[in-house]
């Protein structure tokens, strides 16, 4: 963050101050930790992201209800669970802090089940200085490693009833799923996606539906290709969805704009753009239109 918006941001938490929360008081766990606004942070930002408080401030400012954590990848270090344990902890409480939920994500490889779940329960288990925890966790299913599609279906089935095994009936999941024109038929990254057996285990959905890769060429169609993969998702699953609309800054604010009312038109549970780091005022004065 450079310094002029750093000074900016610490005049408006002056005049805005957020509510007080005692650390011990996070917001309750469950299936609403995926409603509302939400902001992204991943495993690349921790470099730059600066001080938790800071960020956690400047989300609340601008209304964000779920702040979601990448906590590891299948790429990092074998030795590591996560990829910055302090960091992670300092964006829980700091989140907590201000109100706000906070989810954390992880992407499987779906190769070494082992180890994906060894990382799954390390962020399940993951406690704060403060002996906060996550809300919820959500799994990034998007890794094309293993071959042919059912051999990965089958992997990835298999690790998902273990999953909630691990987390047990009552705590909420998330699945992160690729969109819907990448999981049609034909030469695209995973055909035939398993949607409706995943519903068996996920409590909502979390489509990466994202227009900036060349999904759409106006607002208009950014609004339609949003607004479909929201109701695709709705009919597939009949589970809640929360539409992730794609990278900020990498469309024009009127299409920010456009993904946001699709959501809200059609019924979705929350909304969010990929990733905090890249939100602009336009991202922010997008966020805001869906409303509580």
């Amino acid at each position: 963050m450079d310094a002029l918006r750093l000074a900016l941001l610490l005049i408006t938490l002056a005049a805005h101050p957020a509510p007080a929360a005692h650390p011990a008081q996070a917001p309750r766990a469950g299936l609403d930790a995926y409603s509302g606004t939400g902001a992204w942070i991943d495993r690349y930002d921790y470099a730059t992201l600066g001080d938790p408080e800071v960020a956690a401030g400047e989300m609340a400012i601008h209304g964000v209800r779920t702040l979601y954590v990448e906590t590891a990848s299948w790429k990092v270090r074998l030795s590591a669970d996560f990829a910055d344990p302090v960091a992670t902890a300092g964006l829980i409480e700091a989140a907590h802090a201000n109100g706000m939920r906070v989810v954390a994500w992880y992407l499987p490889g779906l190769v070494d089940r082992a180890l994906d779940m060894r990382r799954i329960r390390a962020a399940l288990q993951f406690t704060t200085p403060d002996g906060q925890h996550f809300d919820s966790f959500a799994l990034d299913i998007e890794a094309t490693l293993v071959s042919p599609v059912w051999r990965r279906n089958l992997s990835l089935l298999t690790l998902s009833r273990e999953l909630r095994r691990t987390a047990g009936d009552d705590y909420a999941l998330g699945a992160i799923v690729p969109d819907q024109l990448s999981t049609s038929h034909g030469n695209v990254l995973w055909p035939g996606f398993p949607y409706r057996a995943l519903a068996a285990t996920y409590d909502v959905f979390l489509p990466m539906a994202y227009s900036s890769f060349r999904r759409a060429a106006s607002a208009s169609g950014v609004y339609d290709y949003t607004a479909r993969n929201i109701a695709y998702v709705q009919d597939v699953t009949n589970r809640p969805v929360h539409v992730i609309g794609g990278l900020a800054g990498d469309v024009s604010a009127d299409a920010e704009a456009a993904v946001v009312r699709a959501a809200r038109d059609v019924g979705a549970y929350g909304v969010s753009l990929y990733k905090y780091t890249r939100y602009d005022p336009g991202s922010w004065t997008a966020l805001a239109d869906f409303g509580p």
